[in-house]
């Protein structure tokens, strides 16, 4: 068997590498070693002045709830993400389905230019994503969905039924109200006040445990390395679950447009003459 021994460790899919899967551990690892040499420093020259007593747990406690608060919020947009890209597919596939069985009865109809329109709609929204654009840049992609409503303004005059055109535009709104939902999302940020608040909440705990006194012994060493990284990585995680549609930034954390990629691959064979002539064959002999 040629299967690694990797794909059998919790690590998660194979897909996945561990250099991709594990970048922000690394990365908040290197900021956590920062700050324990940091602690170091303050130990040594005796610049602790702070006794641990009841208000500093309480004072780390209280931040915790409300980071978890914020996060768990933040979890649930992230979950709507996720299913985003389904929607967006179904939207697709159901336009083009319809196109595609109107073509067959009518050869005036320019299925190729409809087509054409929905690829690129799919490919400028994943170049308007990318990190050329900040992430943000969902315009072209809009514009380029507008150019779908001259195609189907002409089909009721082409013989199409009134109620088909109809559920093609209401399609196309989907599609519409799907990439401004996805617009919204990577521009807004939800509730700045609270983020400014967990921010400097962090930023207090960290400077609350450098000055902490301590014995300098591993023990102290391993309690501040494991208090510092769960706040900072929550911190950087936070920073990655606003923006869930960051393609190019090499994270395993923005929403995976596997779906997309699928259906914009089979629009593009079906572009082909060899390959769409049997397909529409198929299609007529159901």
């Amino acid at each position: 068997m040629s299967s690694s021994i990797t794909s059998y460790l919790p690590f998660g899919g194979a897909e996945l590498s561990l250099r991709k899967k594990f970048r922000l551990f690394f990365t908040v690892g290197i900021i956590v070693l920062l700050l324990g040499g940091a602690k170091a420093v303050v130990h040594y020259f005796g610049f602790e002045f702070l006794d641990l007593n009841g208000l500093v747990t309480s004072g780390i406690g209280g931040a915790i709830f409300i980071i978890g608060f914020l996060l768990s919020s933040i979890l649930k947009d992230y979950k709507e993400a996720e299913q985003i890209p389904t929607a967006l597919r179904t939207a697709i596939e159901a336009v083009d389905g319809d196109l595609e069985c109107f073509a067959r009865s009518n050869e005036r109809f320019n299925l190729r230019e409809a087509r054409q329109i929905l690829i690129e709609v799919i490919a400028k929204l994943r170049e308007g994503l990318g990190r050329a654009y900040h992430h943000k840049n969902i315009s072209p992609a809009l514009d380029e969905l507008g150019k779908l409503t001259p195609v189907l303004g002409r089909l009721e005059g082409m013989g199409m039924a009134a109620n088909f055109v109809v559920r093609l535009r209401t399609n196309q709104d989907a599609i519409r109200r799907v990439l401004l939902r996805i617009y919204t999302i990577q521009r807004v940020e939800f509730v700045p006040s609270v983020h400014v608040l967990v921010q400097t909440l962090v930023f207090s705990i960290i400077v609350l445990l450098l000055l902490l006194k301590t014995e300098g012994d591993p023990a102290a060493a391993m309690l501040f390395g494991f208090i510092t990284y769960m706040f900072v990585y929550v911190l950087y995680l936070i920073r990655l679950l606003e923006q869930p549609f960051t393609k190019g930034r090499g994270s395993v954390d923005d929403v995976s447009f596997f779906l997309l990629d699928e259906l914009e691959e089979q629009l593009r064979r079906s572009l082909d003459p060899a390959v769409g002539r049997p397909r529409l064959q198929a299609i007529e002999g159901v």
